[in-house]
């Protein structure tokens, strides 16, 4: 895994309360989607991990030595004071599991029935609170409020005014800002070598900062997708004939990913119209509309063709505006 780029003000608060000896039990690491605040948490608890088990590790961020045998029993799932629940493939499929279930936070009981294993200290991971079931989120909380011992709790939220009053008061707030251009650059060169440099700026430019959500555009020209929804916008399309072009594109599964981002560009170049001038009200509504329309398209099994036509004539419309 590599290491952690920006997020320094973070780094310095975890390690400063670990050597301190005041380590809080719980931390709730709070920021947008994609800024690296899952990458976060795993090398913090490896780096927890590891200084438990050797205090004389004193590298910079959450550096640690390759060979490291805490290193070497996570990446191979088999510490046994290590636990990270996520959710979980359905079926052998590659789709996830809509939530993390109770079952899976009982499951932590037969961590807390023993002491740690290979150092004073365990730590759990969960990435994401948000995706906790009702019920699994109340078992949570009876383990936030009557902490295990010498338990660690590092916990990724994207929307923390969503979670339980009571979870979030027993937890120390770590906040994650979008990351400067120039990290984002930093972070997709790192997970993406060999894009090339025009893809690299077109995905640091979608990022806004947070470059997780930016690399699954990864490969799928979003810099031409977005050249034609622009075309669109700016003639109107009178013709019908780009968003037809567009539409037939667009479906079918092997084109199934670049759909899925095109659900997403189209109500964004609406959104991006509103400043230019014009009717602002109509844009609005008319964002509103293309936003609900993709929404559908994702939650359940609209046609394709049809989906794609419908959106790009409501780009369409914003050359009337």
């Amino acid at each position: 895994m590599s290491g952690l780029i920006g997020h320094i003000a973070a780094i310095a608060a975890l390690r400063d309360a670990a050597h301190s000896g005041r380590l809080h039990h719980a931390w709730l690491l709070a920021g947008p989607q994609g800024v690296g605040k899952g990458r976060f948490a795993d090398l913090a608890a490896r780096w927890l991990l590891a200084t438990a088990a050797d205090p004389t590790l004193r590298a910079g961020g959450f550096e640690i030595p390759e060979g490291n045998s805490t290193l070497s029993l996570i990446e191979a799932e088999s510490h046994p004071d290590f636990r990270k629940l996520e959710r979980l493939s359905k079926d052998k499929s590659e789709e996830l599991a809509r939530s993390i279930t109770i079952d899976q936070v009982r499951g932590l009981q037969r961590l807390f029935a023993t002491t740690p294993s290979m150092s004073s200290r365990r730590v759990v991971v969960i990435d994401a609170l948000d995706d906790l079931e009702r019920n699994a989120a109340n078992a949570l909380l009876k383990n936030l409020e009557e902490p295990p011992a010498d338990t660690i709790f590092l916990l990724v939220s994207h929307a923390p005014g969503r979670l339980l009053p009571t979870i979030r008061s027993r937890c120390r707030l770590l906040r994650f800002e979008p990351l400067a251009d120039a990290e984002v650059t930093q972070v997709l060169r790192a997970e993406l070598p060999d894009a090339e440099s025009g893809e690299i700026a077109t995905l640091t430019r979608l990022a806004a900062g947070a470059p997780g959500s930016a690399i699954r555009f990864a490969g799928l020209d979003i810099a031409g997708l977005d050249a034609t929804i622009d075309r669109i916008a700016i003639s109107g399309d009178a013709s019908n004939s780009l968003r037809s072009a567009l539409a037939r594109t667009l479906s079918g599964k092997a084109a199934q990913a670049r759909y899925e981002a095109f659900l997403e560009r189209a109500p964004s170049r609406i959104a991006a119209a509103a400043p230019e001038g014009g009717d602002l009200a109509s844009k609005v509504a008319l964002w509103r509309e293309a936003r609900d329309i993709a929404d559908r398209a994702v939650h359940t099994s609209l046609d394709a063709q049809t989906t794609v036509f419908e959106l790009a004539g409501l780009v369409a419309r914003l050359a009337s505006r």
